[in-house]
């Protein structure tokens, strides 16, 4: 008989056997027509299975975010039943809800292309205006080998599990899945297939590359219509054809992941580097650059040698081992230890622009946002125990400096804790560094999420993800606790007591990957940076070369002569059209100048995106730009 605490606090007990039904059943008959599933203790169960133990019990409705998890997870489920009855002799891999929809990975009998999407939907509306109940069974091991022998990748997936198993059946199609589920297929009315993609199956390059189809699903058409558009927005800001068009950099097969940074995207790039140098020279961070390539010995000390050769770059150097660096970090210990340190002279922060290269599978290659080289804006952070709560908010108000106040990116925070297995360490030194992290947080009145077994093997840590112009999150800060490095490169300083003890370590990045933050920035602002940022900040367009280009000259040499960047149009192309232009290449303001202006020392401007012009004094202008960019470039920590 199953105790159950409802969110109020109040609770009752039940008969055994009930449901999640039978519990929303005895609040309201209309709480029992709403409700889809349940979560015990937090954990999700299908509605209709029988509540297994006491607990802390909620009623799960469209309006839970787990509940749109759910519908997209049922999505992927349909679509499966949907190619099983399409293209009979399909064998599946897996199919679960990610962060934006769903996907499926198939082995199917013969090519599929998104021409063949209109059908395949089609055959999923039928299928759920059926209203196929969604069952959940629970077998034994042997008896779903039986179930699956047909299938290669379920019986791979069966033969990794031990004790019960469940699975699913809508219908005639039948699924190995966790669940849960919702009651039946009718939920599912609003859903779309996006996409093709090629996907190795188990990410292995060495097994077969499955068909893998992308798809989403919400629960009403304005949310899915709403996506969608925000979709084809993406795809209109998409970094790789918004780089090109605007000339910031491009690939070649003779480096594949290798970027190559044209004139205006470097001018973005040292921008961006020259503004993080100064920012972290006001928050007190010593800044470093380490060599490139080190001998094969430091990295069997750091560790990577052992974990992580195949993704390294490795060279022979005077009859000797050397790699170069794919992380910044023992370079960073190594200057530390150049040093003698007393407690006195912690916290050393120590901040490196460092260029990094990992050997990525071809196939994982993405424009900007998966690259085999980049610049990494690490900075490690050695304290004492005393200072680490400190450490931790400083790191989190420079975070919200850059992403807030500057870039105008939202973010959540997410407490990464201690794997179930493979992690160093004492259970109490980890409990306390989480609460460390946490507590941080908490006096500084942030909220943060809690994502129980993602910390690294050797210390927890803070992830920061932004929300970019269009709705997608993006992974960039993170704060690092590492209780294995000091150990391993002997890293000491002397206490209050003349004892050599270990500094705590962090690592933290605030555009994680330069190359892969530009591409974001690309996307967010739509290739339209803001002034301070724009590789050509002012476009001059003289009506008339034979009458105009003087002035024009002279203008151009008031400007470069006040730090703004500058490009004029000289080309005998009308007008108009060069006006045009200078829209297609989003430059924050354009210049048009004709007699008045010349006659007057004006200028008539006109901002990206904007109709209106305005004109004003030539040094008028000059204050308004200046003022314009300054307002960010001497922006100053609170």
């Amino acid at each position: 008989m199953p105790t159950l605490m409802f969110p109020d606090g109040q609770s009752k007990t039940f008969a055994p056997g009930t449901t999640g039904f039978d519990v929303a059943s005895s609040i309201s008959a209309s709480l029992a027509k709403r409700v889809l599933a349940y979560a015990l203790d937090e954990q999700l169960y299908d509605l209709h299975w029988p509540v297994p133990h006491d607990g802390s019990i909620q009623l799960i409705t469209e309006k839970d975010p787990r509940a749109l998890t759910m519908l997209r997870h049922d999505a992927s489920h349909l679509l499966a039943q949907a190619i099983t009855q399409l293209y009979p002799g399909t064998l599946f891999g897996v199919g679960p809800a990610i962060e934006e929809g769903f996907y499926y990975d198939m082995d199917l009998p013969h090519p599929l292309s998104e021409e063949d999407f209109p059908q395949i939907e089609a055959t999923m509306h039928e299928l759920a205006k059926k209203a196929f109940p969604i069952t959940r069974q629970e077998i034994s091991k042997e008896e779903a080998l039986k179930r699956f022998k047909h299938d290669p990748y379920k019986t791979e997936l069966i033969q990794a599990l031990e004790g019960t198993i469940s699975i699913y059946s809508q219908g005639d199609f039948t699924d190995l899945c966790l669940g849960p589920h919702f009651p039946n297929t009718s939920y599912n009315q609003h859903f779309k297939l996006l996409t093709t993609a090629g996907a190795y199956w188990r990410g292995d390059s060495k097994n077969k590359q499955l068909t893998r189809i992308y798809g989403t699903a919400f629960f009403s058409a304005s949310d899915l219509a709403t996506h969608l558009h925000l979709l084809e927005e993406r795809k209109k800001r998409d970094h790789r054809k918004l780089g090109k068009e605007l000339g910031l950099f491009m690939m070649s097969d003779f480096g594949p992941g290798f970027p190559f940074w044209l004139d205006k995207g470097m001018q973005v790039r040292k921008t961006l580097e020259n503004f993080w140098m100064t920012i972290h020279r006001q928050a007190g961070y010593q800044l470093v650059q380490t060599p490139t390539m080190l001998s094969k010995e430091l990295w069997e000390t750091s560790g990577h040698w052992q974990n992580y050769k195949e993704n390294m770059y490795i060279s022979e150097v005077d009859d000797r081992e050397f790699a170069i660096k794919p992380m910044n970090c023992p370079g960073s210990m190594l200057v530390y230890k150049n040093g003698f340190y007393s407690y006195k002279d912690l916290p050393i922060r120590m901040g490196e622009l460092g260029n990094v290269h990992r050997h990525e599978a071809s196939g994982a290659l993405s424009g900007l946002f998966r690259v085999r080289n980049f610049t990494q804006d690490d900075a490690h952070i050695y304290c004492t125990p005393e200072q680490l709560a400190e450490e931790v908010q400083r790191i989190v108000r420079l975070f919200d400096f850059f992403y807030t106040k500057v870039f105008h990116l939202e973010y959540d925070v997410y407490l990464s804790t201690r794997p179930e297995e493979k992690y160093i360490g004492s259970l109490a030194i980890w409990e306390a560094s989480e609460k460390a992290l946490g507590d941080a947080l908490t006096a500084m009145g942030r909220t943060f999420t809690v994502n129980p077994g993602d910390g690294a093997f050797y210390g927890p840590k803070l992830d920061f993800k932004l929300k970019d112009s269009v709705g997608r999150t993006w992974q960039c800060g993170t704060v690092q606790l590492d209780m294995n490095n000091p150990e391993r490169f002997d890293l000491t300083y002397i206490n209050e007591k003349n004892e050599k003890v270990r500094p705590i370590m962090l690592h933290r990045v605030v555009y994680g990957s330069l190359e892969r933050f530009i591409g974001i920035l690309i996307e967010h602002y739509a290739g339209a940076f803001p002034t301070w940022l724009a590789p050509v900040q002012v476009k001059l367009l003289p009506v008339h070369l034979d009458f105009h280009a003087a002035y024009t000259h002279e203008v151009e040499d008031v400007l470069k002569a006040a730090g703004i960047r500058v490009e004029k149009d000289e080309s005998p192309e009308k007008l108009g059209y060069r006006i045009r232009q200078a829209q297609v290449e989003k430059i924050p303001f354009s210049i048009v100048i004709g007699d008045k202006e010349r006659d007057q020392r004006l200028v008539t401007y006109r901002r990206y995106g904007e109709e209106k012009q305005v004109t004003v004094s030539l040094d008028e202008f000059v204050i308004l730009i200046r003022q314009e960019i300054d307002a960010i470039l001497q922006l100053r920590l609170d």
